[in-house]
């Protein structure tokens, strides 16, 4: 025989309902929704509650562990992982997004991952580097094709005009 289920309620049905409507997160939609049915009395079971829901029952009893410990603010409270540390640190990455503005720049990732360990003693694999220089920093290392000294102005400047109308349909 399983022990009689009782929870009290602090908020009133109001302000669940009134929160339940306001708030944009699924799964603390979810959350409020559960304590609005036990507070309006539409629900008596943690069975019904994980049916209404399509969770198992052992999650209803944790949420309702955890409202029961740490109120609604505990039930509702959204924990997100810390995550890695950069593997370039801010003071390079300031050094190298002033470097890449400068008209002398870079002219190879290569050659930023051996200007990161030269100036800043960090070992950055090429991928990382090509990776912080082009999608996040979005940059290009544009060099431009080398022209013949030997170049007469001239020819260039006549050949831009005949091909240009070539361009015209």
């Amino acid at each position: 025989m399983s022990r009689p289920f009782k929870i009290e309620i602090a908020e009133s049905e109001e302000e669940l309902k009134q929160r339940l409507q306001t708030v944009s997160s699924g799964i603390q939609k979810e959350k409020l929704q559960m304590l609005w049915w036990l507070a309006s009395g539409q629900v008596n079971q943690q069975q019904e509650i994980g049916k209404r829901l399509a969770r198992d029952t052992s999650t209803v009893t944790r949420w309702l562990q955890k409202y029961r410990t740490d109120g609604l603010s505990g039930l509702l409270e959204i924990k997100k992982a810390p995550g890695a540390n950069r593997k370039i640190n801010s003071e390079a990455l300031a050094a190298l997004k002033q470097e890449l503005e400068t008209g002398k720049g870079f002219s190879s990732y290569g050659a930023i991952v051996e200007w990161l360990k030269k100036e800043h003693g960090q070992d950055i694999e090429y991928a990382t580097v090509y990776a912080w220089v082009r999608y996040r920093l979005k940059a290009k290392l544009k060099v431009p094709r080398p022209q013949s000294h030997n170049q007469d102005e001239k020819l260039v400047s006549e050949f831009k005009k005949n091909s240009a109308s070539f361009l015209i349909v």
